[in-house]
């Protein structure tokens, strides 16, 4: 019998490098595929060079014939399918390369494994933007935040679909035809509508990884306090709940070891109520730990923009044995420490 295979798509992005790196450390064999483009990948393969014998391939997922010849080429026991095109604003900007890389790649993938591996287990990164704006959700604004009286355990997955902007539809996609090819061709599907998931190896920038990119900020005040304001989008009342990465790995993990219970199904996944957090509550704690005043210019909501996205855990806890273990404090400290040890511009 041949050892498992583990595929990780986007295995050099912030995620999927994270997986990649606990999977080596398991002893698994790893499969890391990606295209390089994002800003970090490189670096990130280099530290997986550096943990463990991870098997690189640099593959498009936008080219049938490249994901078709990865597939038949590593024949994976299990995908964890991570690569995508992950911003909102370039999604605005560059539509077709979003839904080519997120709805397409995805097909391209599930495609493949439809025909060569049929029998693979497939964990798939969505999005809460899948649910739009949650327009609908009755909200209460307070001093530093906006809350949901009605969902105190956050929104979970009977939220009605709504798929907005270009970003919000090629993710959508991708995740009603994961669980599509679950129910038509009984594959191994798993879906992850996420939340705000932060931490090591993540090199974050001014449309996607807002705390890490606010972490940053904080830094360059600390040291140059003249320096320009930064801006922020809305009025900083927003509300997330943040997941540090080791536990979106623990979810990961937790899905494919439990894949009879959980083919086919989507989890919201997050870091719950307990650690949910505001623009404003997070510069509060940055403030505190750099020592410094942070100012900045609001711009306007970014498109379908949600006041407030919480995930409701409880199905991936009763059906993954799942839940988050980082806290907020403690994951929000172990941010700025990789922020720290970033290079300096």
């Amino acid at each position: 019998m041949r050892p498992s295979t583990i595929l990780v798509t986007g295995g050099c992005g912030f995620v999927g490098s994270n997986v990649a790196a606990r999977l080596l450390a398991d002893g698994a064999r790893v499969v890391v595929a990606d295209n390089l483009s994002r800003v970090g990948s490189q670096a990130n393969l280099e530290w997986l060079r550096t943990v463990g014998p991870v098997e690189f391939v640099r593959t498009d997922v936008r080219r049938a014939p490249e994901v078709d010849a990865l597939i038949a080429a590593c024949l994976p026991d299990v995908i964890f399918h991570l690569a995508g095109q992950v911003a909102m604003t370039t999604s605005v900007n560059d539509p077709r390369l979003d839904f080519e890389t997120n709805a397409g790649g995805s097909f391209n993938l599930l495609d493949a494994v439809r025909r060569l591996v049929p029998a693979a287990t497939v964990v798939y990164a969505s999005s809460n933007k899948s649910y739009g704006d949650l327009g609908t959700v009755a909200l209460r604004e307070d001093a530093t935040r906006y809350s949901a009286p009605d969902h105190p355990d956050g929104i979970d997955e009977s939220a009605p679909l709504d798929f907005q902007t270009p970003y919000g539809c090629s993710k959508g996609a991708a995740d009603q035809y994961m669980l599509d090819f679950a129910r038509v061709y009984g594959l191994n599907t798993v879906v992850f509508r996420h939340s705000t998931m932060f931490g090591g190896r993540q090199y974050a920038t001014f449309d996607q990884g807002w705390v890490g990119w606010f972490c940053q900020q904080a830094a360059a005040v600390q040291r140059d306090p003249a320096r320009a304001p930064f801006t922020i989008a809305g009025d900083g009342k927003q509300v997330r709940d943040l997941l540090f990465v080791d536990d979106a790995v623990d979810a990961y993990l937790a899905a494919a070891a439990h894949i009879g219970q959980a083919r086919g199904q989507v989890f919201n996944i997050g870091g719950g109520m307990a650690n949910s957090c505001s623009l404003l509550e997070l510069f509060a704690v940055l403030e505190a730990h750099f020592g410094v005043t942070l100012a900045y210019e609001k711009l306007p909501w970014r498109l379908s923009d949600q006041r407030f996205f919480v995930a409701d855990n409880r199905k991936a806890t009763r059906m993954l044995g799942w839940s988050p273990r980082v806290d907020r404090a403690t994951g929000i400290a172990r941010m700025i420490a990789w922020t720290e040890s970033l290079p300096t511009s």
